[in-house]
């Protein structure tokens, strides 16, 4: 692994002293279209182990709509927002996004299979996962370590996905239980105390 040198390991520590040898000029500009390999990203920031959500709400023709996301993040405590990032190829999106109001569901290490059945493309994402509407109308699956009812807030474009923030309505959380993760393109698990 590199070790971080100059201005960027000066600002992850500020024990370590700026090297006058590398130089940084803030006025350089950013060449946006410079390429970055794409398998490269993926295993760079694949790295940084994220939760797994479901997100979901009633669409519709009255039957849940959801996907499985884990670009999720609290955002705001006053006012209470969060942040989440949904590819735009989504087939489920434009539903959930169309009701207002969704359920954002942290899934727990044994929900493994809820998370394939809404990572998966299809009609009949729900068949076999427990769920409910919320009295906001925001569709929880059953047995998530913490639910958070939310209204949409707004919806941005950024490159190949839209990053949505929405106002936290209501949440819930279970005792005890750990995380589903995704660490390095897998599903993972860790202890927590």
């Amino acid at each position: 692994m590199e070790r971080l040198t100059g201005p960027a390991a000066a600002a992850v520590d500020p024990a370590v002293p700026v090297d006058p040898a590398v130089p940084v000029d803030p006025a350089v500009p950013v060449d946006p279209a410079a390429p970055v390999d794409p398998a490269a990203f993926r295993e760079v920031l694949g790295a940084f182990a994220s939760g797994i959500t479901v997100v979901a709400a009633v669409a519709d023709d009255g039957r849940p709509a959801g996907l499985a996301c884990q670009s999720f993040a609290s955002l705001s405590l006053d006012p209470p927002l969060v942040l989440l990032c949904v590819g735009k190829g989504s087939s489920s999106w434009p539903k959930v996004r169309a009701a207002g109001r969704f359920g954002v569901s942290i899934l727990a290490e044994e929900q493994r299979a809820v998370c394939e059945a809404l990572g998966r493309r299809g009609e009949d994402k729900f068949a076999g996962v427990d769920w409910e509407v919320s009295p906001h109308g925001a569709v929880r699956v059953g047995g998530a370590l913490a639910t958070v009812d939310c209204a949409l807030e707004e919806v941005h474009e950024a490159g190949d996905h839209y990053l949505v923030t929405a106002r936290v309505l209501e949440l819930s959380a279970r005792d005890g239980g750990s995380p589903l993760l995704y660490y390095r393109s897998d599903y993972a698990t860790g202890a927590f105390g």
